[in-house]
């Protein structure tokens, strides 16, 4: 089979690698049908994660057909279409007995980072029992790529730990995939306001088009004094932080009101100043984590439905034999106007 495959900082490489064989008994092996790239492939692939071992096949999302399964898998066969979580866990340990799936130990986020991902034309998925979700009938397989990371993400450490509420002011500093898809799923919970902080004007339409009440272009150093007069002095209840960088949680600090909450889901790959000076009279709650896709199966619900329309966050489609290219629109987001790619296996 044709795998993208990490090769040290800077280098990737489309191989050939042989299909990957069941394992243990609870193995479930995948023939990748849609996949599509994620921010943290680039982190591996700028030598960010040092946990990725050269070799690696690349990618944590996807939807495809089952292949073959282990003999205690008990929920699925072949044939079966289904939606992978980003998130392996076991449903045994006592991180998945308290619903913090991606503290498993005995997976997490495994895929793509310490195992062979989704960006190939197969893909082993341990745990296949409670790391999969069964594709319902009548469901866009585009919608369904969005639910491996990128909506989960948003709306459990967004939306759900930022406790957004009916009459909530919500500001989202940041509006690449996962901040869009706080749009997305934020409404959901009947805000009054979502306003949405970025530099990239282009993303801030998009950001209006999916539900933002108002938007605010940061590029002029001004977003803080903007989004306190937007919300009439008070500043937000939720602060959603989906970059990483210091500057944005700095935003986020300083926009949250009285008994606000800030909600991190940006991966930070240096420290940032927490302001505790400002904010420890301010009953304010911070909180962070990773996606540990528990909410996967509802939001899939809501797609079904209609509720939900994730397939919006798709700017660009290729062939999966035309992945190298994928990465190169992926990695100038800006410059081409990109979202997510979604990238497919006829």
């Amino acid at each position: 089979m044709k795998a993208l495959v990490y090769q040290g900082p800077e280098k990737k490489e489309w191989i050939e690698k042989p299909i990957p064989a069941i394992q243990e008994p609870t193995d479930v092996l995948v023939r990748i049908v849609k996949t599509t790239i994620c921010g943290s492939d680039l982190h591996i692939l700028k030598g960010d994660v040092p946990t990725a071992p050269i070799g690696l096949t690349l990618g944590h999302e996807g939807v495809g057909i089952v292949e073959s399964v282990g003999s205690a898998v008990k929920n699925f066969a072949v044939g079966d279409k289904v939606v992978i979580a980003c998130v392996t866990h076991c449903g045994q340990c006592d991180s998945c007995q308290k619903g913090l799936f991606s503290h498993c130990k005995n997976g997490g986020w495994i895929l793509g980072h310490t195992i062979d991902g989704t960006q190939a034309e197969y893909v082993r998925i341990p745990y296949g029992d409670t790391s999969l979700f069964k594709v319902p009938e009548n469901v866009d397989d585009d919608a369904l790529v969005m639910m491996s990371c990128a909506m989960p993400t948003a709306f459990e450490v967004g939306v759900t730990r930022g406790e957004v509420k009916p009459g909530s002011r919500v500001g989202i500093v940041g509006a690449g995939p996962v901040g869009l898809a706080s749009v997305i799923t934020a409404k959901l919970y009947s805000p009054a306001q979502i306003i949405v902080i970025d530099l990239d004007e282009n993303r801030l339409e998009l950001a209006k088009k999916f539900g933002a009440t108002h938007v605010v272009n940061s590029s002029d150093g001004k977003a803080v004094e903007k989004m306190i007069a937007l919300t009439d002095g008070r500043g937000v209840d939720v602060a959603i932080e989906a970059v990483g960088v210091p500057a944005t949680f700095e935003i986020c600090q300083h926009i949250v009101g009285i008994g606000g909450n800030i909600a991190n889901i940006g991966i930070h790959g240096k420290p940032v100043n927490f302001d505790l000076d400002k904010l420890w009279g301010k009953n304010i709650t911070l909180r962070s984590g990773i996606v540990n896709t528990s909410s996967t199966a509802m939001l899939i619900d809501s797609v079904k439905s209609g509720r939900l329309h994730p397939e919006e966050l798709i700017t660009h489609r290729f062939e999966l034999n035309n992945i190298m290219e994928a990465y190169d629109v992926f990695g100038n987001a800006t410059r081409e106007k990109a979202l997510k790619v979604l990238i497919s296996k006829n």
